[in-house]
């Protein structure tokens, strides 16, 4: 199994891009970790310079793109307020522009190098973030997931893994058997499998009280979904034991902001992290849950300002599981 950690190509804004690769090349080392999870953030040079540590690669997501891919203009601009925002915040207007940014991500991840990619089947607006209140069925975004990846992963000289990533939302949530069997048969690319979020898994369940109630929670939808267990080729760890939270703004309503799609955007990324804080297992329960899985790739995907906490939250995860 590899220990990786997950990182953008910048690192961190302390440091100059000829620093990155060094700093990160001490990280690991002082981590234990066998390599990185990166995400694009426009650093080229950064993410050059990152390759030989690179081992995932997490693709460009946008929360809110099944009205974009289906052309409901309508929803669009009561979403974005004018078709000049969400033109912009899509960087185009067509299928086709945002495919050409997937494949455009998927070449980077080759020249990287990347034994994997991770790719989000997930749909969730601002106000559905607040509301809980879903516009789309876990199947319509699966619909458009699987024409989106099928469109994708055709190249014949990509030979990573294909991994579709579970979330909260609506789509692929891995709390639904029959709707994982379909995603892993109607995917056409035959290098695919699973990247098991653990964090977002707790999240589809408010009644949870504690770290040790969630590690019971997925073992019991790993025996629901058997054979398929085998599929899960990589794990997001942490965790986020936040339903009281969920819960109570859930019980006031919600007006939407008058105020820059950004700006509301910016605000509601705040929300969302009170939700899925990516914070370490401290409960020992989890190892059971691993063991289990039996994963390739373990990502310890921890929320942290800076390398010097990300590097003690990874030591905290890795004391409780054993590993460290």
């Amino acid at each position: 199994m590899k220990q990786l950690v997950n990182t953008t190509g910048s690192i961190s804004p302390d440091y100059t891009i000829e620093q990155n690769e060094r700093v990160i090349r001490e990280f690991l080392r002082e981590c234990n970790c066998d390599g990185i999870e990166l995400i694009y953030d426009g650093a080229d040079q950064a993410t050059n310079l990152l390759k030989p540590h690179v081992m995932g690669y997490h693709l460009i997501f946008y929360p809110d793109w099944v009205d974009f891919w289906n052309g409901n203009v309508k929803s669009l601009k009561r979403k974005f307020g004018s078709e000049k925002m969400w033109k912009d915040f899509y960087r185009g207007d067509s299928r086709e522009s945002l495919l050409n940014q997937f494949r455009e991500d998927l070449n980077r991840a080759k020249l990287l190098g990347a034994s994997y990619v991770v790719f989000h089947v997930s749909d969730v607006s601002i106000e559905e973030g607040y509301t809980y209140q879903w516009e789309h069925t876990d199947e319509d975004v699966v619909n458009a997931s699987i024409e989106v990846i099928n469109s994708i992963m055709g190249d014949p000289s990509f030979s990573f893994y294909f991994l579709i990533e579970n979330l909260q939302w609506p789509g692929f949530s891995f709390t639904k058997p029959d709707l994982t069997k379909r995603l892993l048969s109607e995917i056409e690319y035959k290098k695919k499998g699973i990247m098991l979020d653990i964090g977002h898994l707790f999240c589809t369940n408010l009644e949870l009280k504690s770290q040790a109630e969630g590690c019971e929670y997925v073992k019991r939808i790993l025996d629901q979904h058997g054979r398929m267990v085998d599929d899960i080729k990589g794990v997001h760890l942490h965790q986020s034991v936040t339903g009281s939270y969920v819960k109570e703004f859930l019980q006031n309503s919600w007006n939407k902001p008058n105020e820059n799609y950004y700006e509301h955007f910016r605000k509601s990324y705040e929300h969302i992290k009170r939700i899925d804080t990516h914070q370490p297992f401290s409960d020992a329960g989890i190892w059971d849950v691993i063991d289990q899985i039996g994963p390739e790739f373990l990502v310890h995907e921890l929320a942290a300002s800076s390398l010097e906490e990300k590097k003690s939250l990874v030591k905290v995860q890795q004391h409780t599981l054993g590993i460290a």
